[in-house]
């Protein structure tokens, strides 16, 4: 009997369980040993996506031929570098080895709750300029003349948002369709977040990226926010099944933000800056205004929700393997 289970597990199994544990040490290295912003390669991809657009983004153009020439530079920018990687993962002679470092890169907005935490250091010994700094190489959006409201904003915001296109993609799409349609996704999010279409200047160039990115992180969405709702209590989980109006490019976001904000009793959102151009959105009241102490509460409250995905990845192979085991009885 304990020959046929073993034999069942490696046989049959081996490949899911080598897929748990890629993940399970992709999730754990992002989040304790994540790569320094500079380094990250898709960095350097947002970069060349911002170069591309500054040589083909007409916003005096018509807007149909903005759309076409950002569906263009999409697929200029998207399809080779997943093809090549694509290949190359199907030809290696250890996959998971590649596999886990496409995983690990792709989630690699899991550093940044300790960047979090280094900007609420900065706050409390009112170091605002060391906070700007540390921020803006994570977000879009202006930070120079953000005061420590705005900054606190900010700083909980990217919390409640990261882990969407991170930690819960990651997990969603490679249970799907393994670590190719993880990487095609991430990248498409990545020229969203290159080509912000709350930025006017990319409201049309970035239509078809910014409609993917909407529509294939729709459920990632979701289940995250599921993750935060249930610490929040019956109040929070009702929030799930409303429909917070707010800007259009933030649509997928805001659900995930207004139960950060419910829970902290604290507001978010407002106003935004984008190249010196204000960009009004509605803000997301349960509180007053928060400042640096709030930081710390929505570091744990988005740990917490991080916690429970990755207890999933870990008792889903225990679970499998039990239901083996009572197949050989």
């Amino acid at each position: 009997m304990h020959s046929s289970f073993y034999q069942q597990l490696v046989e049959i199994d081996g490949a899911l369980f080598e897929g748990f544990l890629v993940l399970f040490f992709a999730l754990l290295l992002a989040r304790l040993a994540p790569l320094p912003r500079e380094m990250q390669p898709l960095m350097w991809f947002s970069h060349l996506a911002k170069q591309l657009a500054a040589k083909v983004n007409r916003p005096e153009r018509a807007p149909s031929q903005q759309a076409t020439a950002g569906f263009l530079a999409m697929l200029l920018l998207v399809f080779p570098f997943w093809a090549i990687i694509a290949f190359l993962l199907e030809l290696a002679a250890f996959p998971w080895f590649f596999e886990f470092l496409v995983l690990y890169l792709c989630i690699s907005d899991a550093g940044f709750s300790q960047v979090a935490d280094e900007i609420a250091k900065a706050l409390k010994r009112e170091d605002n300029a060391s906070a700007k700094k540390l921020l803006q190489s994570w977000v879009v959006r202006d930070t120079d003349n953000l005061s420590e409201v705005g900054l606190t904003k900010a700083t909980i915001e990217k919390l409640a948002t990261a882990p969407i296109y991170g930690t819960a993609s990651t997990i969603f799409f490679f249970a799907i369709a393994g670590a190719p349609m993880v990487l095609a996704v991430r990248m498409i999010k990545q020229l969203e977040l290159s080509w912000p279409p709350i930025q006017p200047k990319y409201q049309y160039f970035c239509r078809t990226v910014h409609t993917l990115s909407t529509a294939l992180l729709a459920i990632p969405a979701w289940l995250w926010s599921l993750s935060i709702a249930i610490q929040g209590g019956p109040k929070a989980l009702a929030l799930l099944f409303r429909t917070s109006k707010n800007h259009p490019a933030l649509r997928g976001y805001v659900m995930s933000v207004s139960l950060v904000a419910n829970i902290l009793r604290i507001e978010l959102g407002g106003p935004q800056k984008f190249s010196g151009q204000r960009i009004d959105v509605a803000k997301v009241v349960y509180g007053p205004q928060p400042h640096h102490e709030m930081i710390a509460p929505a570091i744990k409250l988005t740990s917490r929700a991080c916690a429970i995905w990755f207890s999933f990845i870990t008792l889903l192979p225990f679970i499998w393997a039990g239901l083996r085991w009572l197949q050989t009885l």
